[in-house]
C-alpha cells in the first residue's frame, strides 16, 4: 500500500516573513537563561522560540549574545526575530518579570517541584533554564513561583537545555496551537 505523502517545499510553507512574524502578537512566555555555556545550545532556544513565537528571551551571565556566528549557526536567523535583552544577573532579570506581573517557573529538578504535566501558565510566565553542568542557580530558584520537573524515565538524570526548552515550550503552548 502507497501513502500519498510528498514533502513541501519550502514556498509551500506558508510561513511568515520576518516583517509579518515581528508584527504578530506573541505568546506570553518569557524564556530565562541563566548561564548557559554553549553558543549552540543559545541559537538552538532562539529557533525554538520563534517557532512558537514566544515574547522574549533574556540572556543572563556568561549566556552568550547576538550578534555571533555560533548562535547564528543554530538559530538560522530566529536571533533577528526573537526579542532579547541581556542581563548580568539572573537575579536581576527575574526581578524584572516579577515586578511586571509575570509568574517564575525553573525548570529543575528538586524537592516539591512539580510533573510538566500538572503544571498550568499563567497569563504570564516565565520560564527559566539553567547551565548545562549546575543547572538553575540555588539563588534563582529562590525567587521562583514554582519549579517545573520534566519526567525522564533512562539512566541519564538530565536534557540538554535546547531539548528541555522545547519539550517545556511545545507542553505551554499545545493548548493554544490551533
Amino acid at each position: 500500500m502507497t501513502k500519498d505523502y510528498r514533502k513541501l517545499k519550502l514556498d509551500e510553507l506558508n510561513r511568515l516573513s520576518k516583517e509579518e512574524y515581528l508584527e504578530k502578537d506573541k505568546f506570553p512566555i518569557v524564556v530565562v537563561l541563566d548561564n548557559i555555556r554553549s553558543m549552540n545550545n543559545v541559537g538552538s532556544v532562539f529557533r525554538t522560540s520563534d517557532c512558537f513565537r514566544i515574547e522574549k528571551i533574556m540572556l543572563c551571565g556568561i549566556t552568550a549574545t547576538p550578534p555571533h556566528r555560533e548562535i547564528r549557526k543554530t538559530a538560522i536567523g530566529a536571533e533577528e526575530t526573537v526579542e532579547w535583552e541581556y542581563h548580568e544577573h539572573t537575579k536581576d532579570a527575574i526581578s524584572n518579570l516579577q515586578n511586571e506581573g509575570y509568574k517564575i517557573a525553573a525548570i529543575e529538578q528538586t524537592e516539591n517541584s512539580i510533573g510538566l504535566s500538572q503544571f498550568i501558565p499563567e497569563d504570564k510566565t516565565a520560564i527559566v533554564f539553567g547551565n548545562e553542568v549546575d543547572g538553575v542557580a540555588e539563588e534563582v530558584i529562590a525567587m521562583c513561583d514554582t519549579v517545573i520537573e520534566i519526567p525522564q524515565f533512562g539512566t541519564k538524570h538530565s536534557f540538554n537545555i535546547a531539548v528541555s526548552a522545547g519539550i517545556v515550550i511545545w507542553e505551554m503552548n499545545k493548548n493554544r496551537i490551533v
